[in-house]
């Protein structure tokens, strides 16, 4: 894992890998800052999006080159591989067109709009044969990591409990821009579009839940479709619970937080720093503080968990194996989200499916 501040170090022994990228909105600076970053590894072949006038605003690399024809894109054998950045609800359309074409794909969270979508979008990947992963970066920062190897060494003991609070603010005027919060285009609110990368990360850490009991709302704050806040209790197997808070109506924003709590020991991560308590009396920290895009700015974050996303995703593609953040794994938390709305409709508890719940 590199420094979080110090561009990537390409793989002198690979050839580069020629991509694409689909969508150029607001959520695609990270992507091209992480390309830059990654310019020994990754040549940008391609950007495509729906308008001219957007497209000619975006700063390319010399060879890049901008069209409004997504098949100019799919046509080119070229092009082995595409980062989906659209709105959510264009995804699956998109990747399975992609995946006919032969070319691995990297998408942005979430993986679609539903649960449903999302597993077509997956299994028409792995029935293509091509590489899938996605946009959940915070799994790859450097606590984060470092929490995860704690807890698969045992370190941590039984899961007793664990909570993950996403307290963010959004001004009416981020819900008034077309399309935002709205359930067509982006499934959901707070869950589907600002949580669901904390929530991502702490169902990583434990796993998926037995069972969710959720309550989701729109708050007096905002006027828009989907939920700006909800709550939710995790029922894990064996006793151990989860709580879960997000809201976007939390002024001015605060920093996204996990505990997780053992029987021999706690951890506190809050904004890419970890803090270990263990009941021997050791104590453990790691990692540093940084930007989540928490208040008003949604874009005032560092870009370097998404330069780590999109260089597995390249390595992974280049060696034939699974990337760090799997389509498939994404599922979980699609999954999770999907239950806390319909128990918050139904007013009681949603059991996940053993069957189901993916790897």
């Amino acid at each position: 894992m590199q420094e979080q501040n110090q561009p990537a170090v390409a793989a002198s022994s690979t050839e580069r890998l020629r991509l694409a990228v689909i969508g150029a909105g607001l959520g695609s600076a990270p992507h091209f800052h992480s390309l830059e970053d990654l310019a020994g590894e990754a040549e940008l072949a391609w950007v495509y999006g729906r308008s001219a006038e957007r497209l000619a605003a975006v700063r390319l690399p010399a060879q890049a080159r901008r069209t409004t024809r997504l098949e100019d894109i799919l046509e080119d054998a070229s092009v082995k591989a595409v980062l989906v950045l659209t709105p959510p609800n264009t995804h699956l359309d998109i990747v399975l067109r992609a995946a006919r074409a032969g070319k691995h794909v990297l998408v942005e969270k979430p993986l679609e709009i539903d649960l449903d979508r999302a597993t077509r979008l997956v299994q028409a990947c792995e029935s293509a044969g091509v590489t899938l992963a996605v946009m959940l970066q915070h799994r790859l920062r450097e606590a984060a990591l470092g929490l995860k190897a704690l807890l698969d060494a045992g370190e941590l003991g039984r899961l007793v409990s664990a909570s993950a609070s996403v307290r963010w603010w959004r001004a009416q005027g981020y819900y008034d821009e077309p399309g935002r919060g709205k359930l067509a285009r982006d499934g959901g609110g707070v869950l589907i579009t600002q949580a669901i990368h904390t929530l991502d990360l702490l169902l990583s850490l434990t796993g998926l839940p037995e069972r969710v009991t959720g309550l989701a709302a729109t708050s007096p704050v905002h006027r828009m479709e989907g939920e700006d806040t909800a709550a939710a209790l995790l029922h894990y197997a064996g006793g151990a619970m989860g709580v879960v808070q997000a809201t976007t109506a939390a002024y001015p924003g605060f920093p996204e937080r996990i505990e997780i709590n053992g029987t021999l020991g706690t951890a506190t991560l809050e904004s890419g720093e970890l803090q270990v308590m263990f009941a021997s009396g050791k104590r453990l920290a790691l990692g540093e503080r940084q930007g989540s895009g928490g208040g008003a700015d949604p874009m005032a974050f560092n870009h370097a968990a998404h330069r780590d996303v999109l260089q597995d995703f390249i390595r992974a593609v280049q060696a034939g194996r699974t990337p760090a953040v799997s389509g498939r794994s994404a599922l979980g938390v699609q999954q999770v989200i999907e239950s806390i709305m319909e128990s918050s409709r139904a007013g009681c508890a949603i059991s996940l499916p053993p069957a189901s719940q993916p790897g």
